[in-house]
C-alpha cells in the first residue's frame, strides 16, 4: 500500500477557485503534471510564477546566484506576525549578518554539546508515553519542543514558560494558513493583511513569552552564570564584520524561528516517520533491533549505529518534506528552458513535487528506506532531494535535525510498537508545515 498523498486539482481552474484551494491546502491546489514536468508557469493578473524541477535551474536559483533570487516578500507576509525579521524571512545584508551570528552555534562541535540534552528529551518522551490509541502529531510536537527548549534554554518542556510557548505555537500553527491574501495581491504596507484575530493574539502571546526567556538569559549572562547552551552561544556571538550582537528584539525574532524550524518541522517529520513504520512493520522491527545496540550513557558516537533509523527518517523527509515549497523572486529578467521569465516572477522550488518526481525516482510514491543505498537513491540525493534547501540559505539546523530525528525515532520504537488504526488514514495538508488534516492516529503498545 502506497503512503497517503493528496489528490491533485483539475488541470484548469479559475483564479478564485485556485485562491480558495491555496488558502485551504497548498498541496491539493496543484495539478498532477507537476510530478513529471521540468518547469511549469502560472500567470494571474496579479503575479506570475514558475515552478522549477530541473536540477540546473534549481542550482542557479539556490546555489550559483542566490543574491539574484531573494526570498519572496509575498510568502513571508504570512509569517511576520510571529517571526518579525527572523533569519527565515530576511534578505540581503540583514540576512547575511544574521547568519554570521547564528552559524557558529550550529557547527559540528556544538552538536556533541547538545546531544545529551537531545537524549534526555527523548528519554522523557518515552517515560511520558502511555499505551493506547494516540495522536502522533501531538506526541511528536511535544517531544520536539522538549528538545528545542533543552538545547536552546536548558529548560525541559515542563517549565511553565516553555509549556506556554508550546501551547501557543500549536494554536498559531492551526489558525494560520500557509499563505494569506498578501501572497497573491501586491498590497501596500499600510493595508491590513487579513490575519485572523486568533492568529494575531497567538503571535503576540508567543513573542511576549519568548521575550521573557531572552530577558532572563540576558540577566544570567550579565551575572556570569548562564548555561552553555545555544541561546547563550547566539546571544554572546558578535558579528565579525560589525562587532555587534543581536539586540533583545532581534533575539526574540531568532528564537521564534528556531522554535518554528526546530520544533514544527522536526515534529512533522517524526510523526510521519512513525506512521510509515506503523504501516511497514518489517522496517519498524529493523529500527527496533538496531536501537537495542544503544548504550544508556553513549554520546554522539551512538549515531553511527543508527543507519536504518537514519534512512527511515530520510525517507520520511522525502515523502513528507516539512516545508513543501520554497519561493524566490527574480530581480532581473531570466531565461529558463527557452522562455523569458520577467523580473519580479516568483520562482517556486517544491520539495513536495521534486521528492516524488517520476523522472527522478524509482517508485516515487512508495516507502523504501533501502533506496538510499542504491545508485538511483544516491543520484537523487544529489539532484532531487532538498528537505533543508541548499546553497547559502541551507537550513543552519540541518545537521541538528538529522541527529534529533533518527535518535528520537529509535528511542520511541525501541520501547513501543506502533500500529495503524483502522479507518484513520492521514490526509497530508500544508499549514505552516506538512501535517495531517485530522491528525495521525496510531495504536501504541509497550514492547
Amino acid at each position: 500500500m502506497l503512503p497517503p498523498k493528496p489528490a491533485s486539482r483539475p488541470e484548469r481552474v479559475s483564479f478564485v477557485r485556485y485562491l480558495r484551494l491555496f488558502r485551504r491546502d497548498i498541496l491539493s491546489a496543484q495539478p498532477e503534471k507537476l510530478y513529471r514536468a521540468w518547469m511549469a508557469e502560472f500567470k494571474t493578473p496579479f503575479f506570475r510564477s514558475v515552478l522549477i524541477n530541473q536540477p540546473d535551474l534549481i542550482r542557479r536559483v539556490l546555489n550559483e546566484r542566490p543574491d539574484d533570487f531573494p526570498k519572496s516578500d509575498r510568502v513571508s507576509e504570512g509569517l511576520r506576525p510571529v517571526l518579525g525579521n527572523a533569519v527565515f524571512v530576511t534578505n540581503g545584508e540583514t540576512w547575511k549578518r544574521q547568519r554570521r551570528i547564528i552559524n557558529p552555534a550550529f557547527e559540528g562541535g556544538r552538536l556533541h554539546d547538545t546531544f545529551p540534552a537531545m537524549r534526555a528529551a527523548g528519554q522523557a518522551g518515552v517515560t511520558r508515553q502511555a499505551s493506547g490509541v494516540v495522536e502522533m502529531e501531538e506526541l511528536a510536537s511535544f517531544a520536539a519542543a522538549d528538545v528545542i527548549f533543552r538545547t536552546l534554554f536548558s529548560l525541559p518542556i515542563e517549565d511553565v514558560i516553555a509549556g506556554q510557548v508550546f501551547t501557543q505555537f500549536r494554536a498559531y500553527q492551526r489558525s494560520q494558513p500557509i499563505l494569506n491574501i498578501a501572497a497573491f495581491l501586491p498590497l501596500p504596507r499600510w493595508m491590513p493583511r487579513g490575519f485572523r484575530r486568533q492568529t494575531r493574539a497567538n503571535a503576540k502571546a508567543i513573542r511576549g513569552l519568548i521575550a521573557k526567556l531572552v530577558a532572563q538569559r540576558a540577566a544570567e549572562i550579565e551575572a556570569g552564570n548562564a548555561p552553555d547552551d545555544l541561546a547563550t552561544k547566539i546571544m554572546t556571538t558578535t558579528d565579525p564584520e560589525t562587532g555587534r550582537c543581536f539586540s533583545p528584539d532581534e533575539m526574540v525574532d531568532q528564537v521564534a524561528i528556531f522554535f518554528l524550524a526546530g520544533h514544527e518541522t522536526s515534529a512533522s517529520a517524526l510523526a510521519w516517520a512513525l506512521y510509515l513504520l506503523a504501516t511497514h512493520p518489517e522496517w519498524q522491527e529493523k529500527v527496533a533491533i538496531e536501537a537495542e545496540a544503544l548504550a544508556a550513557d553513549e554520546g554522539m558516537a551512538a549515531m553511527s549505529k543508527l543507519r536504518v533509523s537514519r534512512d527511515v527518517f530520510r525517507e520520511a523527509l522525502r515523502l513528507y518534506p516539512p516545508v513543501p515549497m520554497m519561493v524566490r523572486q527574480t530581480t532581473c529578467p531570466e531565461e529558463m528552458r527557452g522562455r523569458a521569465v520577467p523580473k519580479g516572477t516568483m520562482a517556486v522550488i517544491s520539495p513536495w513535487h521534486l521528492h516524488r518526481h517520476s523522472r527522478f525516482w524509482d517508485n516515487p510514491d512508495g516507502f523504501d528506506p533501502g533506496r538510499w543505498e542504491t545508485d538511483n537513491g544516491k543520484t537523487c540525493a544529489r539532484d532531487a532531494y532538498l528537505p533543508f534547501s541548499s546553497g547559502p540559505r541551507v537550513c543552519p539546523g540541518a545537521g541538528f535535525a538529522m541527529v534529533e530525528g533518527p535518535l528520537l525515532l529509535s528511542m520511541l520504537v525501541k520501547s513501543f510498537r506502533f500500529s495503524p488504526v483502522s479507518g484513520k488514514v492521514p490526509v497530508p495538508v500544508a499549514h505552516l508545515t506538512v501535517r495531517a488534516r485530522d491528525g495521525i492516529w496510531l495504536d501504541v503498545r509497550k514492547r
